[in-house]
């Protein structure tokens, strides 16, 4: 099955020059979305509320570059794209070849990049440091989303063992 909002990096630069010749603004969220739940709704919800009328561009990190744990991710890049594609706030998904968001924002230059709030005072994270590098090199802005945190990792850590073997089976 095909889907149209699952493009290519070199069709989103393309299309990203085409949308902002058009003064559309661009938004760009990146992450794993590993187990989609309500705190990724919110949180796309907020972008769609701070930068209205935006094209909001959703990059995941590919299935290799995923550091999560063993089993992880659960679903596969191509499962986690079809999912996040079949909302209708998210415009576009991409699968991203990398640790970070680097090549997304190189060849998007989105007006703003997306981070969840419990980013804000990360100053450890050197994927974000590495991001931020790259969003000041093309005039792109960061604005952190403060909705409630929920986390794909909590919720696969602490909620999917609760059965014991009978019911499982």
């Amino acid at each position: 099955m095909t889907y149209k909002k699952i493009i290519k990096l070199l069709e989103a630069k393309h299309l990203s020059i085409k949308l902002k010749k058009n003064k559309k603004k661009i938004a760009l969220a990146h992450g794993v979305f590993d187990v989609l739940h309500i705190g990724h709704i919110k949180y796309f919800e907020e972008i769609k509320k701070k930068l209205p009328d935006s094209v909001l561009f959703v990059t995941i990190t590919a299935d290799k570059f995923v550091n999560k744990g063993r089993g992880r991710p659960m679903f596969t890049q191509t499962q986690r794209a079809e999912m996040l594609s079949q909302l209708n706030i998210i415009d576009y998904v991409l699968i991203i070849e990398d640790f970070t968001a680097v090549p997304s924002i190189k060849n998007i230059k989105p007006h703003v990049y997306f981070k969840g709030n419990e980013y804000k005072n990360l100053f450890f994270d050197k994927n974000l440091k590495i991001e931020k590098k790259e969003l000041k090199i093309n005039s792109s802005k960061i604005i952190y989303i403060n909705t409630k945190k929920y986390s794909s990792s909590e919720i696969i850590n602490n909620r999917f063992d609760n059965l014991d073997k009978s019911t499982k089976k």
